[in-house]
This record gives C-alpha cells, sequence and structure tokens, in this order.
C-alpha cells in the first residue's frame, strides 16, 4: 500500500518554520523563498484539513496540534538524516564517531590518537568535542563520560566501564586555600556548569568539606583549569587532565585525587549495535589507559 504522507519538502518548510520561529529564516536555511515557504505551509494545512498555525503579533506560532506534529517530524527528519550519514560513512569505509568532553579530547584523547592510527589505519575517526549537556544526540557511535547520573537507565545500563578515575582540587601555587580539620577553606571555588555535582562527589568520598566565600562557573573543564591557573580560584578536575600542569609546577593538588567509582565510560549509541570499528576503538582506548596504569 502507498504511504499516507504529505509532500516531504512541506514537512521541512513546515519543521524549519516551527524551529527558527520565522518564515524568513526558514526559506534562509533552505534555500526558498519566503513566499515558496509559505505556500509549502499553506499546503501542508491544507493536505492535513487542520489549522497548524496561530497568528502571533506579525508572526506565526505553533498551535497545540502544529506542536503535536512538530515533534514527530522533528525526531522523524533527525533519525532520517542520521541514519543517511551514516549510511554515507558507511559507503566511505570503516568509521567510528565518539563523541566526548572538549576537555578529554584536547588533553589525553587527540595526544595518544597516533596509537590508533598506527594500529587501525584503515579506520576514519570523527571526534564530537561538546560539552558534557550537549553530546547526547550528536548521531555518535560511542558517548564517552564519566558521570553518568542524568542518562536514562537503559544507557547507564549499556555502559562500557573503560578506566578508573580520580579527582582532586588544584590550585596555582601560593594560592590561599587552607585545611582545617575536615574543612578545606578557600576564597573561590570553580566549578563546572554543567557537572557541578562532581564537588558533591568529592566531598562525600573524601569525607571532607570544602567551605567557599564566592564560585565561578565555566561551562568546559578546560576552562576551569585555565581559571584555576590564572589563580582565580580552586578547580575540581580529573587527574589525567593536568597531569602536565602538576609535573611542571604549574598547579598543586593539596589534597590529592581520590577515585570516583563509576569510572570513565563508553555508552553505544541505542539505534544499532556496536560496529567492529567501534568495537576496535574501544579495545584500543581500553589498552591504552591499561598501559598508563600500570606506568604509573
Amino acid at each position: 500500500m502507498p504511504r499516507k504522507l504529505p509532500p516531504l519538502s512541506a514537512l521541512r518548510a513546515f519543521e524549519a518554520t516551527a524551529r527558527l520561529g520565522s518564515v524568513t529564516r526558514a526559506g534562509e536555511e533552505l534555500g526558498r523563498t519566503h513566499g515558496a515557504v509559505s505556500r509549502q505551509l499553506r499546503s501542508l494545512q491544507d493536505h492535513s484539513g487542520v489549522e497548524l498555525f496561530e497568528k502571533a503579533g506579525t508572526g506565526l506560532r505553533l498551535n497545540e496540534r502544529g506542536e503535536a506534529l512538530r515533534q514527530v517530524v522533528a525526531k522523524s527528519l533527525d533519525a532520517l538524516e542520521q541514519g543517511w550519514l551514516r549510511v554515507l560513512e558507511e559507503a566511505r569505509g570503516p568509521s567510528v564517531h565518539v563523541a566526548c568532553s572538549a576537555t578529554f579530547a584536547m588533553r589525553w584523547l587527540v595526544p595518544h590518537l597516533q596509537g590508533f592510527y598506527r594500529r587501525h589505519p584503515e579506520i576514519r575517526l570523527r571526534l564530537s568535542m561538546t560539552s558534557a549537556q550537549e553530546i547526547r544526540h550528536q548521531g555518535a557511535d560511542l558517548v564517552l563520560v564519566w558521570d553518568r547520573r542524568s542518562y536514562p537507565a537503559c544507557d547507564r545500563e549499556r555502559a562500557i566501564r573503560l578506566t578508573d578515575i580520580a579527582f582532586g582540587p588544584v590550585c596555582a601555587p601560593g594560592h590561599a586555600i587552607t585545611r582545617d580539620g575536615e574543612r578545606l577553606v578557600c576564597s573561590t571555588r570553580i566549578a563546572h556548569e554543567h557537572s557541578a555535582s562532581a564537588w558533591e562527589t568529592w566531598q562525600v568520598n573524601t569525607g571532607l568539606t570544602a567551605s567557599h566565600e564566592a564560585e565561578l562557573f565555566f561551562p568546559h573543564t578546560h576552562l576551569c583549569i585555565e581559571a584555576a591557573l590564572a589563580g582565580l580560584g580552586v578547580a575540581l578536575v580529573e587527574q589525567r587532565m593536568v597531569g602536565e600542569d602538576l609535573a611542571a609546577g604549574r598547579l598543586v593538588a593539596p589534597c590529592g585525587f581520590v577515585p570516583f567509582a563509576d569510572g570513565l565510560a563508553a555508552i553505544p549509541a541505542r539505534d544499532h549495535g556496536v560496529s567492529p570499528a567501534a568495537r576496535a576503538f574501544l579495545a584500543w582506548i581500553a589498552e591504552e589507559f591499561a598501559a598508563e596504569a600500570a606506568a604509573h
């Protein structure tokens, strides 16, 4: 039986207009004129027999039926786009798309990649360097993450543990930080905007309480590290991310580092199994971590 669908071009115009909140901007994204997009929207409403938009000043906004359709269309177009890109990538040869934090990519993964390419010259590795909050739905084969509490249960259950991790407070030498019994006292605490719970986890694991007068937030761990290097306060970071800074004396870790139980893990994509290329990457990175631990 033929599919009962409206014209796909009309659905694209509808989704772009709803997402961007403007017929003009939708036209710019789609390479169409304002009039052409408006005709696609009228065509979709005529095809459905229901109104999808309502007037909002000089513009349009979705009504209840329009919002319901937007959710369906957006999800379908996302899946179509990811599937299309996956087919194209597979046609070009084995590849693996890894999403991780920008700090981990810059300070650990990229410096180690030469070993991966030597072992697997046939595999293309694509990296998405985004914040922890943003990397959920980028179409990645693997998401590398240490804090899995905000992920759905089905994702947490599929997580593949890769290595131990340990966090500790770091600051510039001479920065005002003192330990008073079970209290760590500093003037300014530096926290990650999307994983500020790391400080609470550290306190539970150490039995110490971090006391501070002010707090600075940054959206990426490397900015937290740079703030600590600049003497702005005390940042809580994973020890691998600051190994060179500690060795060079640019930072100090007055309390050392304590393990975080869940460790670093890889979460495979839900919509397809772990590919041979992804398995090769997982085997390689686990070996790199094991060799690193043995060396220390």
